[in-house]
C-alpha cells in the first residue's frame, strides 16, 4: 500500500470565489487539479489543491473566509487559525473504493474527528512506490506555498515496494532503496519546515496470500507478493522511524497480533476493507490527535455563538 493518496477528479477545477455580501473583497482563486495536473511539468507553478478549506484574502484581513469544497488528491490537515501549523497530510499507494494506500491515505474518520480544528488534504496515487513518491513529493508539499505548514504528515508505503521483482518488476523497489527513499522524504519534509515530530510513518499491512493469489490468477498472473517479504519492509520502516525520530504505526504487526485472522481487514488480500480502515483509524488517530489537540477550533462551538449578533462570534468584529 503506497501513496500520497489518489482521489477522484475535483469538483472545482479553477474558479474565482467572492465573499458573499462583501463585494469589496477581492476574489479568491481556488484551483484543485485532477491527478494529471499534479503530475504535469513543475515549470508552470500552480496553487496547491484544496480539499475543503477556508480561504482568506491575504491583503484584506477584514474579509471573512470563503469556503471552497473540492475533493483533494493527498492528505493534509490544515488549521485556518492564524499563523499556526495546519494541514495533516497523508501519503499512500494502493487504492480501493474505501481507501487509498501507497502514500497518503484517505481517512474519512479522521476528517470527521478533526474537521472542527483543521482540514485534511489527501495525496495518494494508486500503485505508487517510494521511488515515485520521493520524486513527486516536492510538487505536493512546498515551502512557502499557499498552505500553512502541515501539523502532521503520514507516509504509508511498502505494499507496492515489496512486490516480488521476478513477478512485478515495475512496482518492486529493493529494500535498501525503500529505506533510502523513506529517509529522503522525511529529510525533504524537514527542509520545508515539517520537522520529524510531525511525521508519522505507517508500515504496510500484512498480505493475505490465499486471497491475493486468487486475485492474481483471475488477472492471469502468478502470486506477486509474499507476506514474509512485506514483513521485511515493515521492519525496515520501523527502523527508519527510529533513525529519523518520527512516530510510526506498525500496522503489519498489529493486524497479526496474537495470531488473529487478519483476512477480514483486507478486501482482496492486499487492499484494506471497511473493517481494515476502521482498525487503521483506531490505531492512527491517537498519534494524530496528539498533534492537533492544541489547535483552536476553526469556528466557535455553536453554543458560544452570539445569538443577537452572530457576526461578532463568527467574524471577530461587528463591522460586517
Amino acid at each position: 500500500m503506497d501513496s500520497f493518496f489518489q482521489t477522484k477528479d475535483p469538483i472545482i477545477s479553477s474558479g474565482h470565489l467572492h465573499s458573499p455580501g462583501h463585494p469589496r473583497c477581492p476574489p479568491v482563486i481556488c484551483t484543485a487539479p485532477a491527478i494529471p495536473g499534479v503530475l504535469r511539468s513543475s515549470a508552470q507553478p500552480r496553487p496547491s489543491p484544496v480539499s475543503s478549506g477556508h480561504l482568506h484574502s491575504p491583503s484584506h484581513p477584514q474579509c471573512p473566509p470563503v469556503t471552497c469544497t473540492a475533493p483533494a488528491i493527498p492528505d493534509v490537515l490544515r488549521s485556518s487559525a492564524q499563523p499556526q501549523p495546519s494541514p495533516v497530510s497523508s501519503l499512500s499507494g494502493i487504492p480501493n473504493s474505501e481507501f487509498r494506500q501507497g502514500g497518503l491515505l484517505e481517512l474519512p474518520p479522521v476528517l470527521q474527528a478533526s474537521d472542527e480544528k483543521c482540514d485534511v488534504l489527501n495525496r495518494g496515487f494508486s500503485g505508487y512506490n517510494t521511488r515515485w513518491a520521493r520524486i513527486i513529493l516536492p510538487r505536493l508539499i512546498r515551502k512557502g506555498n499557499s498552505l500553512d505548514s502541515p501539523v502532521a504528515v503520514t507516509i504509508f508505503f511498502g505494499a507496492n515496494d515489496s512486490a516480488l521483482k521476478g513477478e512485478n518488476p515495475k512496482q518492486h523497489v529493493p529494500l535498501e532503496e525503500y529505506v533510502a527513499n523513506l529517509k529522503s522524504m522525511v529529510q525533504y519534509l524537514k527542509s520545508v519546515d515539517v520537522p520529524e515530530n510531525r511525521v508519522i510513518l505507517i508500515t504496510p499491512p500484512p498480505l493475505c496470500e490465499p486471497a491475493w493469489e486468487h486475485e492474481c490468477i483471475a488477472q492471469g498472473c502468478k502470486l506477486n507478493r509474499l507476506n514474509s517479504v512485506v514483513g521485511e519492509y515493515a521492519h525496515a520502516c520501523l527502523q527508519v522511524a527510529k533513525d529519523c525520530g518520527t512516530d510510526v504505526l506498525d500496522l503489519w504487526t498489529l493486524m497479526q497480533q496474537d495470531n488473529q485472522d487478519f483476512s477480514s481487514y483486507l478486501s482482496d488480500g492486499l487492499h484494506l476493507s471497511p473493517k481494515g480502515n476502521d482498525f487503521l483509524f483506531s490505531q492512527l488517530w491517537p498519534l494524530v490527535e496528539k498533534k492537533v489537540a492544541s489547535l483552536p477550533l476553526l469556528l466557535p462551538y455553536w453554543r458560544d455563538v452570539e445569538e443577537a449578533r452572530p457576526e461578532l462570534s463568527l467574524l471577530g468584529d461587528g463591522d460586517h
